[in-house]
């Protein structure tokens, strides 16, 4: 029993200390709303544990199969987020990093829209905050700089929108989510707001978003949005929250490249031709643990470098596997999509078939303003395997 009391003591002092670590912060009030989630976090690696035991034992190799955790309704933890991992590295200044380690999309973000010094920072479903915490992190790592962003964001869901306040307090980070979570559509909390970059990942294909009572809206410059897909509506609130010469970097459903329907082909021609779209990014499936549908990289700019112009690049055979459901992009990876996009901003982009080339407005109106990268890029180019041509058609007659 006394070994009990004295584990309750321990844990009520780490959840007190945790508070205090919080103060100045967040106001008290909030200290009951971050530690259920540290609790919950808890929660679900404690279940987690036990069931990566119970495979263990089993001794048949399942341990590490996502399907043997969601069979029996437990939360499969990738082993960098586990609470092991991250409790080992409670104490250190690497802590932020182990948590951060899980999402290489938002980082091929970051690394090609280059946040600078004191410059607004928005994303409008800012979810836990892990756009901003990229953001942050590059930054500090080019200045030495903390905190050297201007950070708002809005959430619609109340339990996220609390994690993504405890996720700025914890980091440092003074960010402006709004007093309340609150849907970005029907009430937008940062009207006025003109940000230097905007970051975001939207829900993929997200309806009803309640554009029925948003026809007027002043939003909508390229076009009413329909009511069955919110894709177009995101894009064009960040464009309406854009400043002169902001960027914006965000992730879309594959669909957006090319959809005709509802009107959207034709806001997306009226963007085209605003000369907005500064690159398009192709990549590869598996890269989120909660969908596996490709998605797509969109960068748009007001005061391109490259008047006119869209870089294309298809990374859909980059990456590598790192268990049977999911990808993940390695540094260099991420690094050499960056230096495309630099070279192409630079004007020094040597095209690559397969993977990267620029097209003008007038390459893009003959594609009927569809921005899909295989369109543009051509077909890799093979290497010569030293075979004349008549052998190696006669041979694969054969087979």
């Amino acid at each position: 029993m006394a070994e009990k009391t004295n584990a309750n003591i321990g844990f009520e002092k780490h959840l007190w200390d945790a508070a205090c670590v919080l103060w100045g912060h967040i106001p008290a009030a909030e200290y009951r709303k971050v530690i259920i989630g540290l609790i919950f976090l808890r929660y679900i690696s404690a279940a987690f544990e036990r069931r990566y035991q119970e495979l263990l034992n089993e001794g048949d190799g399942f341990e590490d199969d996502r399907d043997a955790y969601t069979m029996e309704n437990v939360f499969f933890v990738p082993k960098e987020a586990r609470w092991d991992t991250i409790a080992s590295a409670a104490h250190t200044p690497e802590i932020g990093t182990v948590i951060d380690n899980a999402s290489s999309v938002v980082k091929t973000l970051v690394e090609i829209l280059k946040p600078f010094d004191n410059c607004r920072v928005y994303d409008c479903c800012c979810g836990s905050g892990g756009m901003f915490v990229q953001s942050a992190k590059f930054i500090q790592a080019h200045s030495g700089r903390r905190g050297a962003i201007s950070v708002y964001g809005q959430e619609a869901n109340a339990d996220t929108w609390k994690m993504a306040k405890m996720n700025m307090a914890i980091r440092g980070i003074d960010a402006d989510l709004g007093p309340y979570q609150a849907d970005t559509f029907t009430n937008d909390l940062h009207p006025t707001l003109k940000a230097d970059f905007i970051l975001a990942n939207p829900p993929f294909n997200y309806h009803p978003w309640n554009q029925e009572k948003l026809l007027e809206d002043v939003r909508w410059k390229y076009g009413i949005p329909p009511a069955g897909n919110a894709n177009y509506a995101w894009i064009q609130h960040m464009i309406h929250h854009l400043a002169p010469n902001g960027k914006i970097g965000l992730v879309l459903a594959n669909g957006a490249l090319s959809t005709q329907s509802g009107g959207e082909g034709e806001i997306r021609k009226k963007i085209i031709e605003d000369d907005l779209i500064e690159g398009i990014i192709a990549m590869p499936t598996q890269l989120f643990y909660s969908v596996t549908i490709p998605v797509t990289l969109w960068f748009i700019t007001k005061g391109k470098k490259q008047k006119g112009k869209t870089l294309f690049i298809d990374a859909r055979k980059m990456g590598h596997m790192v268990d049977r459901k999911h990808r993940d992009f390695s540094d260099e990876d991420i690094q050499k999509l960056a230096d495309t996009f630099e070279s192409y901003q630079n004007g020094t982009l040597e095209e690559v078939k397969g993977f990267c080339a620029v097209a003008d407005l007038q390459d893009i109106a003959k594609q009927d303003y569809i921005l899909t990268p295989g369109r543009y890029v051509g077909i890799e180019e093979q290497k010569d395997d030293g075979e004349p041509f008549e052998e190696k058609m006669a041979r694969l007659k054969l087979l």
